[in-house]
Parts: C-alpha cells; structure tokens; sequence
C-alpha cells in the first residue's frame, strides 16, 4: 500500500487491477482512464462521493464499500465518537483553553463552558451512526430528538423522541447531522433551517459537507445566530488549497468554529475492522471468479 498524491497515483496505476483508496483522491474518469486492468475499486466508506460510480459501472470496474453493510456497521463506532468529541471540545472551549496555557496563561475563568448534561440535541438522520450517537448522548443526561422519514416512533430506542425536523430545529440546544449524501440530500441544510434554530445554539457535522450550505453556516456563526459549531467535513475536501475555504480562513480569528480533517472514522480499531471486513469481501469475489489480482495500489 502506498499513501499517493494525485500526480503519482496517475503514473502508478497502468498495471493495477485494484485500487484500494481513503479520501485524499478523487477517482474520477481521469483516474480510470490511466488504469485499463483496473477490475475493483475498494473504500472503506459509506460515502462515495470521492468515486464517480457512473464511469467506474460503465467501465465495468467493481465497487466495493460499507455501503449497505448494516450489521457490520452496527458495532463501528468511530464517527460517533468524534461526534461526541467534537460536541464537548465546542462547549467547553477545549482548543482555545490549550493554546491559552501553551502561550503561557492560567485563566480558567476565560473559558466557563457548558454540559451536555441537560441539553436537548437533535439529530438529524437517524441511522446507524444517528442512533449510536443517541446511545452515546443518553449516558451524558442529555434529551435526544430525533428526526427521519424513513423511520416511526416504532423504530426508536428508549429515550429517544421522535418530531418533525421543525420541531427538532426550535427545540434543539445542539443539532447534529447524521444523513446519507446524494441528489435530493445535497445542500439540503441551509439558511432557512440554520434561522429556525435556537438563538445561541451549536451545530455539528460528522457526515458529508455537500449536505451543508457552507456559506449560510458562514453567516449563522457570523450573526451570533449559532453560538458555535464544529465539522469534521467540508464540500471540497479534495481541493489542492483549503486555505481557500471561507470557513477555513474563518477559524482562523474565530474560537466558535471547529474543524478536523474528516478524521471521524480514522481510529486504529475502526479502520482495521472495516478494511479486514472488505479484504475478505474481495477474496471471496476472486475466488468465486477463479481469479486472483496481479498488482494492487
């Protein structure tokens, strides 16, 4: 396995008949075009947005993925953690607070937070990972609500309310975002839901950045709408420049807006599970065809 630029994943993949990629590169018909053996492209995500599926069937070239993969997925936890991470690193100012004392302060007083205990947080999506951050949420004493067509009050563990993403917005001291990215979820949480939330309320992204408009999340922060938030994900992470992003060069001058590197499922335990679960995947594929692959990358 080798950790490529763009440029040097093109000059390595002319003998490659699987490819087995994170989510520093795009593989796009570029990519494909440089790879006429390619017979597998192989993520360890849910998210396939990094990949374009249309070119990789056309090709016929084989996509493997979490994607779907319910019962494998119940016990990954990594994202849901960071979820959590992120929410207490955003109210109790955890960032902040240590480059105060490695400039040399000891103010406790500058960074007074606050508790998940007692909040209502509002989860938006309410899937694998939106349930294991409820179960997560529930051990600290928060309320969790919860909202998702695709699911009734039937399918809900103890503890967890299920309302309208209205009520949730109104409701919610935190809103956290746990939903699929594809063409009718793109950008689908924008200025409107960011001013039906509470005044002084947080927003967290785990998920996908393409579901968020940036530039009204840019705004809620900048009117004091939020009084924070904190994303592990942005709309264009594959960019060569992030400096560019304006929320980027916001965090920058601003203490209430987080950001890490879509590190949410980037734990040793997480990450050896799912690419053991989708090596075995892929052998049992060659094996089936009575195949097996001359090169890799």
């Amino acid at each position: 396995m080798s950790d490529l630029e763009r440029s040097a994943l093109l000059r390595e993949l002319a003998d490659v008949d699987v490819l087995w990629v994170r989510l520093r590169n795009r593989i796009d018909r570029e990519v494909m075009a440089v790879a006429p053996k390619l017979k597998f492209i192989i993520s360890a995500t849910t998210g396939l947005n990094h990949i374009e599926l249309a070119e990789a069937e056309r090709r016929g070239i084989g996509v493997l993925s979490l994607r779907g993969e319910v019962d494998f997925l119940r016990e990954i936890r990594a994202t849901a953690e960071h979820t959590i991470a992120l929410s207490l690193a955003l109210l109790r100012h955890i960032p902040k607070a240590r480059e105060h004392v490695q400039s040399g302060g000891w103010n406790r007083d500058l960074f007074r937070g606050n508790e998940l205990h007692g909040k209502t947080v509002g989860i938006v999506g309410y899937g694998l990972l939106g349930r294991l951050v409820a179960e997560y949420l529930k051990c600290f004493g928060a309320r969790v609500l919860a909202t998702d067509p695709f699911i009734d009050s039937t399918n809900l563990a103890s503890g967890v309310s299920l309302v309208s993403q209205e009520e949730l917005l109104v409701k919610a001291d935190i809103v956290t975002i746990h939903v699929g990215l594809n063409e009718t979820t793109r950008l689908f949480f924008g200025a409107r839901q960011f001013a039906q939330m509470k005044t002084g309320a947080w927003f967290i992204n785990t998920a996908r950045g393409e579901l968020i408009d940036e530039i009204a999340l840019l705004e809620a922060l900048q009117s004091g709408r939020l009084a924070g938030a904190a994303v592990d994900v942005l709309s264009e992470e594959c960019s060569a420049d992030m400096n560019s992003s304006p929320l980027v060069q916001y965090t920058r001058d601003h203490a209430n807006l987080l950001i890490t590197p879509h590190v949410g499922g980037c734990t040793f335990e997480s990450m050896e599970q799912t690419e053991v679960f989708l090596a075995e995947k892929l052998r049992d594929l060659l094996f089936a065809a009575g195949a097996t692959p001359t090169s890799e990358a």
